[in-house]
């Protein structure tokens, strides 16, 4: 599904990917960890066309990506929700995941300004399958209400339902759980695990909270100082000299639990 390739990215002198590369497999949950700085968001801007790496490939489905306009790669397939939450202020929930199914709106700039010819029936069209994505999230009820009023928790479901809007094949999240208490991120999980099977998608995350990796992933990328340390199952990373060091004990409540699901 996706494959990086000795990826290096550098700032002005300042190396911040060095070397990296690793595969991720269609159907599968996959995690990039390591402490902050590590430049998990880096390789993250690098897959969706933000950055372009200073060397190296990136391929998905077999095909070169790297060097294509980000939205050029939101039509191939892949979506990425954000670290710092991206919802429009100005727009309730409904219209804030509308927003991810706009380049799949067949209609032109006249007809949406004068809302006449083929907009009415399209947007109707497109408004009833973002209320479905809201009812599968569970916050159908929440549709009307602005986005930016809702609670956190609430948010990250607006934005997690937005980028579903893109119809990807690969999802992005970044520190999806970050925020959430116990109960909120056991129920993001159960989600996500329900949204790769119903819309038989492949997921590549970012996350720090280890207990919601440990319910998620088998297998994980660590990242430390822009370098790739481990790359393998979680279960082998818990001991893992280098990562426990890059952690310092963050691994210590996992023990030697059970991985995935």
């Amino acid at each position: 599904m996706l494959e990086l390739r000795h990826i290096y990215k550098s700032f002005g002198g300042v190396m911040a990917i060095s070397d990296t590369s690793f595969t991720l497999k269609e159907g599968e949950i996959f995690a990039l960890i390591g402490p902050n700085g590590a430049g998990k968001t880096t390789l993250f801007n690098i897959i969706t066309g933000s950055y372009k790496p200073s060397s190296g490939e990136v391929l998905f489905k077999n095909q070169k990506i790297n060097g294509l306009k980000t939205h050029k790669i939101v039509r191939l397939g892949i979506a990425r929700t954000f670290q710092n939450i991206r919802l429009f202020s100005s727009m309730n929930v409904l219209e804030n995941v509308l927003i991810g199914f706009n380049f799949q709106m067949k209609y032109n700039i006249l007809e949406a300004f004068l809302h006449f010819g083929r907009f009415k029936k399209i947007e109707g069209e497109f408004k009833d399958k973002a209320f479905l994505l809201l009812k599968e999230l569970g916050i159908s009820h929440l549709a009307n209400n602005m986005a930016t009023s809702l609670s956190y928790g609430q948010q990250r479901k607006v934005e997690l339902a937005r980028s579903m809007a893109t119809n990807p094949s690969l999802l992005l999240l970044d520190e999806p759980a970050a925020g959430m208490n116990a109960k909120e991120s056991d129920d993001l999980a159960e989600l996500i695990f329900k949204l790769r099977k119903d819309y038989k998608i492949s997921i590549l995350l970012i996350e720090h909270d280890m207990k919601f990796v440990n319910k998620l992933c088998e297998n994980v990328l660590v990242l430390d100082y822009g370098k790739s340390i481990f790359n393998g199952k979680l279960s082998e990373a818990l001991t893992h000299k280098e990562v426990i060091a890059a952690y310092l004990g963050d691994f210590e409540s996992l023990g030697q639990s059970n991985v995935g699901s």
